[in-house]
């Protein structure tokens, strides 16, 4: 079964990421919370994530579209977050990876995730690697 948005959030959370963390092609997905810049809520996103060292990396890619995703313009607002991994709840703050780190990062995004590619083939926009850095 390939879960998706609330649904994915929901069997995540109720079953500590037995049901969610593995995806589709070997992926793995954490939950990233986020609160809303405008709206002050509070938002959970299935993501494909890996680890990079001690950080947690997620692309902004939203499929190539011209535009971020929501949950990228509230972290922008508000980086100081938390991650869920299986059943870790993990503190985490929000950068951008840099121009020296990104190419290592998204080849290590794209090698499980090779959509990655097409996706910044698809904009004019840079899509950016999201470092996840434990608090």
């Amino acid at each position: 079964m390939v879960l998706y948005g609330k649904e994915h959030v929901e069997r995540y959370e109720a079953t500590g990421g037995d049901e969610g963390y593995h995806w589709r092609n070997g992926t793995t997905i954490l939950l990233l919370h986020t609160t809303g810049r405008k709206s002050g809520k509070e938002y959970v996103h299935p993501l494909i994530y890996r680890e990079f060292g001690n950080d947690f990396l997620v692309v902004a890619s939203k499929g190539g579209s011209p535009e971020e995703p929501d949950w990228f313009r509230n972290l922008e607002a508000s980086p100081e977050t938390t991650i869920q991994v299986k059943h870790d709840k993990i503190p985490v703050r929000a950068r951008i990876a840099s121009a020296q780190e990104k190419p290592a990062m998204w080849s290590h995004m794209a090698e499980v995730w090779p959509a990655y590619d097409e996706y910044q083939q698809k904009t004019d926009r840079e899509i950016p690697v999201v470092v996840l850095e434990r608090r």
